[in-house]
């Protein structure tokens, strides 16, 4: 019997790429995508994706979506606590599996290997120690589209955000430092998937403008008071518009 399972899924190509392995191996029944959201202003955390493109990536694809719903900068103990209000509701109907788009960061797979071995559940990387060039080739060669929604500004100019994953991409990417990962493992960039083989139809969207923002970690309990505050980090955000059947602009 396949475990009965939920993808983390984002809405861009990692989680895109390991729903499409998972949907392919018959030990795991994806039964649910959970994507957390910014309740404040109604997108994907991080990705700044609109949360009706969000539903309707769903609905394109064909499987349940399922919101965690958290305030716009939630400290670790709230996004744990709100996790686990989640998963412990997951398990109830049956859910034993979890499934993540992680590629090499060891300490975020620790951690999520912990958190859902407190809620009874295990985890799965399809994407796991792959080569991530060859991640992205794969990517390209299975038909999947996809946009960048947000570059961190440090590594990637606002001329990245809004471009699509394709030939010329790769080649720009090649000419970078080595330590900017061709798929963004270090949060260099991120994405939307909009089209692709686990995709009924592509969603339809337009591109809006750029924004740059800036952000800080927040602090946690116990830490120093007296600690200087961190460096704020910059982004540049590519908005996406949906578009409706008929073609008129949904502000």
């Amino acid at each position: 019997m396949a475990y009965q399972s939920i993808l983390n899924w984002s809405g861009g190509k990692d989680s895109a790429l390991a729903l499409y392995h998972s949907l392919k191996d018959p030990q795991y029944a994806v039964g649910r995508l959970l994507t957390s959201i910014n309740s404040t202003y109604a997108r994907v955390t991080m990705h700044g994706v609109r949360e009706v493109l969000l539903e309707q990536q769903a609905r394109n694809i064909g499987l349940p979506l399922q919101k965690l719903m958290l305030p716009e900068q939630p400290g670790m103990e709230e996004y744990n606590r709100l996790m686990s209000e989640t998963m412990e509701g997951l398990k109830s109907e049956g859910f034993t599996h979890s499934i993540f788009g992680d590629i090499f960061l060891e300490d975020l797979k620790k951690y999520r290997e912990e958190q859902l071995a407190q809620k009874g559940f295990s985890a799965y990387f399809p994407l796991w120690k792959r080569d991530t060039t060859d991640l992205l080739h794969e990517f390209l060669d299975l038909g999947f589209k996809t946009i960048l929604v947000c570059t961190k500004a440090d590594v990637l100019d606002e001329s990245f955000a809004g471009r699509h994953i394709d030939r010329d991409f790769l080649k720009d990417l090649s000419g970078l430092p080595a330590y900017v990962d061709p798929c963004g493992e270090n949060g260099e960039f991120h994405t939307f998937v909009f089209d692709g083989p686990i995709f009924n139809k592509p969603v339809d969207f337009t591109v809006g403008e750029k924004v740059y923002r800036e952000y800080r970690s927040p602090k946690e309990a116990g830490d120093d008071a007296d600690a200087p505050a961190q460096a704020p980090m910059g982004f540049w955000f590519c908005d996406l518009l949906p578009v409706q059947e008929q073609g008129d602009k949904i502000l």
